[in-house]
């Protein structure tokens, strides 16, 4: 069995910590089973890969997740890179010719597609491997998970079942509702739409030509931005007349707001935190180096980051995002293949950034035309390669690296290193990266 996951967000609805790089998935809020945090991607795959353990895995994302998917995940799955946004119909396009090109897929074999984001017990990849045997063994074309509604939500689509059976062909979809038309809904036996769905290969390859003007994946790649921006339920899944859905009653939770986040994080405080006796129902998660207390807090949601600071009524939460959007601060941290960095201090013509390498990781090597930096190592131990030579650095030591330099660093073990940028335009684009030297 194929899974594609599809990792988008623009990472508003968990501000301050959420970013447009570091999207609701990649935040460390849950615990794995020796009680070390993990984040939802984490979490998902762990899961995925201990109730599936014969399914290849590949993750569908924007170029500005990958560093945190390689981060988080190493090379436990796939992964394939959209060169922008086009909503979900292209994204599963660009993954089927991926897996069929790149990674040699059968035709025949079966794929199901599945949100990045749910909060879910083992049972819901349970469900997820029978959808896949349905795919194989069904006649339909298209085979639908639907989730037993708790509740007359105005959060999702529906999929209207022709029965109650469980598995059922669909009569047809409607759109998000008002919460007394999900009432209707629900006495019709409507399911949510969780965006979960399977189909053998050739099927969604066959559809990708039809709509999308492409020979191979590397064509479909280089013709990306062109594609339509449609999303897979309009481009396919309304127009599918052999089309079923599969019944999934388990626990299923949409983490897209703090609201909801609350609800399911490992531990109410996260953080250098401190409640008082009358706090109820509060939960507070603070990246910073400063703490945080909080005195007759009720019902509230309070979130601390380089990035900002959001102190919220934790149902009024969930209608931060066009707030949000107002605000035009550039990305403060950011989650990279080799570690992290945090901005510490920007001014005009200078950026102090706080540096974090993972043992064995390496920044690309690359050089900037208009900046010059320098590092100064605060921990651990290095090899710093400067237009070809190399020196190794240790706490204490200073490298200056000028503009048009190119330059990398190699982490022998963890190391933390302060970065300051100096030029009259700094700017994540001036950027020019080359093969690592023999």
């Amino acid at each position: 069995m194929n899974i594609i996951l599809l990792s988008g967000g623009s990472g508003k609805r968990l501000w301050p910590l959420s970013n447009d790089v570091r999207s609701k998935q990649f935040i460390r809020l849950f615990k794995d089973q020796d009680g070390n945090y993990e984040s939802m991607v984490q979490r998902v795959c762990r899961q995925i890969q201990s109730v599936q353990p014969d399914s290849k895995l590949t993750i569908a994302t924007s170029k500005s997740q990958v560093s945190a998917i390689h981060n988080q995940l190493g090379d436990r799955v796939s992964v394939c890179v959209e060169p922008c946004r086009r909503d979900t119909f292209p994204a599963i396009a660009l993954a089927c010719a991926y897996l069929h090109d790149e990674l040699h897929v059968s035709p025949e074999e079966a794929v199901v597609v599945c949100p990045v984001d749910p909060y879910v017990d083992d049972t819901y990849y349970e469900a997820v491997g029978r959808l896949a045997e349905l795919t194989e063994t069904g006649r339909a074309n298209l085979n639908l998970m639907g989730i037993e509604p708790t509740y007359p939500s105005e959060k999702y689509g529906y999929i209207i079942p022709e029965s109650q059976e469980d598995v059922s062909a669909v009569k047809e979809f409607r759109e998000k509702p008002d919460t007394e038309t999900a009432k209707t809904y629900l006495k019709m036996g409507a399911l949510w739409n969780a965006g979960v769905f399977g189909f053998r290969l050739q099927y969604m390859l066959d559809k990708a030509h039809e709509l999308l003007d492409f020979t191979d994946y590397r064509d479909l790649y280089s013709r990306y931005e062109d594609a339509q921006k449609i999303s897979f339920d309009y481009a396919v899944a309304e127009k599918e007349s052999s089309i079923a859905v599969m019944r999934y009653a388990g626990n299923w939770k949409d983490v897209g707001t703090w609201n909801m986040m609350a609800e399911v994080m490992a531990d109410p405080t996260k953080g250098n935190v401190t409640l008082d006796d009358t706090c109820v129902n509060t939960n507070v998660v603070n990246e910073l180096d400063i703490p945080i207390l909080c005195m007759g807090c009720k019902d509230m949601v309070i979130a601390a980051s380089c990035d900002g600071i959001l102190v919220a009524d934790k149902e009024q939460s969930g209608y931060m995002k066009p707030y949000v959007e107002k605000i035009a601060e550039g990305i403060r941290f950011a989650e990279k293949s080799w570690g992290t960095y945090t901005v510490i201090d920007a001014e005009p013509g200078t950026l102090t950034n706080k540096i974090e390498l993972s043992a064995g990781s390496h920044m690309k090597y690359h050089s900037h035309e208009r900046r010059d930096e320098v590092w100064t190592i605060l921990s651990g131990q290095g090899t710093v390669l400067v237009d070809g030579m190399e020196q190794a650095v240790k706490p204490g030591d200073t490298v200056s690296v000028a503009a048009g330099c190119k330059h990398s660093i190699e982490a022998k073990t963890d190391m933390t290193l302060i970065e300051i940028q100096v030029g009259d335009e700094i700017s994540a684009k001036d950027k020019k990266v080359y093969p690592m030297p023999e």
